[in-house]
């Protein structure tokens, strides 16, 4: 990916250059109808700072949105019980696909018969007087089980699902091995008052098995890694992990022959386990009684958790109050307390990449607990259910650990069970040796619960094709035809994969200034209002040699990741070895330039956007779009452009936007993908090829369910009837030719279909990854109807 100069550095020298001229002080130094533009700043950092701040705001008004929309859909006092649960119903499904729950589960069937699997090792891991632990499995979905303990006392008289931090293994959460503190061993003081607690393994934060011993390991935590590749397919670690905690609470009413059919279902979970708890209870009406230790509070700043709590669209609906009213009228115990922190990612070791997103789990805040409390008794009061949630408060509560009597006991009540809850519960009698598992019998649960996720993830990657193939199948044999199915699905895709600002655009008010004073042309620094703190900017090439009233096509080239509207521009080696300065060279050939300046700059001052963006169900491209639409109204008021021949042309992360901001914006006329077309989806979910991002620091890349809305030929052909071209270079280093070649296919076919082959090409050069400008060139040429002026 291009990184050339600093947008300042690289401003400094152009304007160096350019003053010198004595030409410079004669030109105009705005553009008609437009203001002096005065900053000092890099533009590009006023850009990034200011999209942050908007997105933002736009966390913080969340709640208030929920709740609106939450009072309208439950708006009748004394509304029939009937039609709430219809409602709640609609809820719990638009939760289910959030966290990516599409496949029923094996033991959702009640036709077959499903248990608790114990392990082929005979006898107790360990045991009191009262109750045995045994290792267990069960199946959830084809190819996937989870793996854990499960208590079983002499008299049953609840179940439980007990859920520990990713950080414990069950055994730990139970007591058994140290690692955890005693009033934190719920599952033991659970079934010693007489409940059967099934306690699933989780997926770790280590980072051991990330990576492939092929390709390279990295930092990421096992839980990044495996959310990366999950992500792309719509799929999520949370939303399979929830269906291991469902698929337990099935088991738990045909245990024994299904004697236990008619006792009450809890679920109790701490840290990450809390967060599966709250959301597997808010899931499914049979679970009587929560209780959630060190989780539950303020959602607005998940922005700042580990990447594999990151979520697309969750606070447009859901944040931890919504969830508990998902919950309400059943029992929910919210416990403040300290859980297993986490500073950042794991430690970079020899032999390791950088990789890994930051982010952080710090203890709750009392303020954010008792405000997201609130909201949730608030919300609840509708069907008068607020009484149903019960905060467990405590003074000091960052130095406590989970499991305080009060909150077990509300737990407990919320089961029917009034038992006396100790903190100290009997001490375990280890069961024989040959039982209890070892380290490497530890390590090696915990990696085939890991590779089941991954196999199933990669199984769906390879699957995708077929998918969307299915998906965007059409008999149409022309334009015409198409067109009916195209719209429906350039909505869908903007909705569901790019994210729609619902927001009006701000009137423009242009600021302009001159920065480039060539013999052969002028360049102008733009500014454009879009949003709120939201700004559009870039630098616009005007051919000295065009005559008043002429209106000539417009070229607009995108520059790559951690570049600036100037590297477009630049001879600077830096810059000149990526782009070979085309938006000069295009305007040298007559053509008006615009080069944008896009958000994609600052490394993770940019990728915290899409963070922020993300729980609202938006992209970097959210913004990205409405700043190209709003650029491309301003040059249509300009005397030199005409509005009806404008093309796209970008390169690397550039050729990311040509393939996310064209097919959604009917006034570009064409566009151009340089060093980027591939098979996207393997790129992203795969992990068998150096190709593969997850391999890259770049956490901000996977797209929600990419791999069954649109991949690259799909979003081609939402250019549709509009010319598009690719430009490969076979050293390029970013993607085969080969997946670029079969992608371009499946796209291709498509316009062959229409009968508009002549609209599309791809050209493979000898070359590294750059802008090559031979096919291109003509191809602007021909299609935006405009001579050859080669210098």
């Amino acid at each position: 990916m291009p990184r050339v100069l600093h947008p300042f550095v690289s401003l400094w020298l152009i304007l160096a250059t350019s003053v010198s001229s004595p030409a410079f002080a004669d030109g105009p130094k705005t553009l008609p109808g437009s203001r002096p533009l005065t900053t000092t700043r890099p533009l590009v950092e006023v850009m990034v700072e200011g999209i942050n701040r908007f997105s933002l705001r736009e966390l913080a008004a969340s709640p208030a949105r929920r709740s609106r929309k939450w009072t309208a859909m439950f708006p009748v006092a004394g509304e029939s019980a009937v039609a709430i649960q219809r409602k709640l119903t609609k809820l719990r499904n638009q939760l289910q696909r959030r966290i990516g729950i599409v496949d029923r589960r094996l033991t959702d069937t009640p036709n077959q018969h499903h248990e608790f699997q114990r392990s082929p090792r005979s006898g107790d891991l360990a045991h009191t007087d009262d109750y045995s632990v045994n290792t267990v499995c069960w199946k959830v979905l084809d190819g996937i089980t989870a793996e854990g303990v499960l208590i079983i006392p002499r008299k049953i008289r609840a179940c439980v699902v007990a859920i520990p931090d990713a950080d414990w293994t069950p055994e730990q959460f139970c007591g058994i091995d140290k690692g955890v503190p005693a009033s934190a061993q719920l599952p033991r003081r659970l079934a010693a008052a007489g409940c059967l607690v099934a306690v699933p393994l989780l997926i770790n934060r280590d980072d051991e098995f990330s990576g492939n011993p092929k390709v390279a390991y990295t930092n990421q935590p096992h839980r990044e890694f495996l959310y990366r590749q999950a992500f792309e397919m719509g799929r999520h670690v949370i939303g399979y992990e929830v269906q291991k905690v469902l698929a337990a609470v099935d088991l738990m009413s045909r245990f024994d022959g299904g004697r236990l059919k008619s006792l009450p279902i809890g679920i109790a979970g701490v840290g990450e386990g809390g967060l599966l708890a709250l959301h597997s209870a808010a899931l499914d009406p049979r679970i009587a009684s929560t209780l959630v230790c060190g989780y539950f509070e303020q959602r607005e700043a998940i922005w700042r958790e580990p990447i594999y709590r990151n979520v697309f669209g969750l606070l447009e609906d859901f944040g931890d109050a919504e969830l508990a009213g998902l919950i309400a009228p059943r029992r929910l115990v919210i416990e403040p307390c300290r859980v297993p922190g986490v500073d950042g990612p794991p430690v970079v070791r020899p032999g390791r990449r950088t990789t890994a997103a930051p982010g952080q789990i710090v203890v709750q805040r009392d303020e954010s607990v008792r405000a997201e409390f609130d909201r949730a008794r608030e919300l609840s009061k509708q069907w008068d259910a607020d009484a149903s949630i019960r905060l467990v408060r405590a003074d000091r509560f960052a130095e406590r650990d989970a499991g305080s009597v009060a909150a077990i006991r509300l737990f407990a009540s919320g089961l029917g069970l009034a038992a006396t809850f100790s903190k100290n519960p009997p001490p375990w009698q280890p069961g024989p040796v040959a039982n209890r598992p070892t380290t490497d019998a530890h390590r090696a649960r915990q990696k085939r619960q890991f590779d089941q996720l991954q196999d199933r993830v990669q199984s769906l990657m390879r699957q995708s094709p077929r998918a969307l193939d299915r998906t965007w199948s059409s008999t149409a044999t022309s334009v015409k035809t198409w067109s009916v199915t195209g719209d429906k699905q350039r909505r869908k895709v903007y909705d569901e994969l790019i994210g729609r600002l619902p927001d009006r655009p701000l009137p423009a008010k242009p600021r302009t200034r001159l920065v480039l004073d060539h013999p052969k042309y002028r360049g102008y620094e733009v500014v454009l209002d879009v949003f709120p703190d939201v700004i559009a900017s870039g630098l616009l090439l005007l051919p000295r040699d065009q005559k008043p009233g002429q209106r000539r096509p417009v070229v607009v080239c995108q520059h790559g990741l951690e570049g600036t509207a100037m590297d477009t521009v630049s001879r600077d080696p830096k810059a000149f070895r990526f782009y070979k300065a085309f938006a000069e060279e295009l305007c040298l050939q007559g053509f008006v330039v615009y080069s944008p300046q896009n958000p994609y700059y600052g490394r993770d001052r940019f990728r915290v956007i899409q963070r922020k963006s993300n729980p609202l169900g938006r992209t970097l491209y959210s913004y990205i779009i409405p700043q190209h639409e709003q650029t491309l109204r301003w040059l249509a008021t300009l005397p030199q452009v005409d509005p009806d021949r404008i093309g796209f042309y970008g390169l690397s992360y550039g050729g990311k936007t040509a393939m996310r901001v064209p097919p959604f914006v009917r006034e570009y006329a064409l566009a151009i993908c340089s060093g980027d077309f591939t098979d996207w989806i393997r790129s992203i979910a795969g992990i068998d090829t150096r190709y593969n991002y997850i391999f890259t620091s770049e956490y901000e890349i996977p797209e929600w369910n990419m791999g069954h809305v649109a991949g690259y030929a799909e979003l081609a052909m939402l250019m549709t009837p509009r010319p598009f071209m690719v430009e490969q270079g076979r050293r390029d280093g970013g993607a085969p030719p080969e997946w670029v070649a079969d992608e371009f296919a499946r796209f291709r076919r498509h316009y062959d279909r229409l009968g508009l082959g002549s609209r599309t090409e791809i050209e493979f050069f000898d070359g590294p990854h750059t802008i090559n400008g031979v096919g291109t060139y003509r191809f602007l040429r021909r299609h935006l109807d405009w001579p050859d002026k080669t210098p």
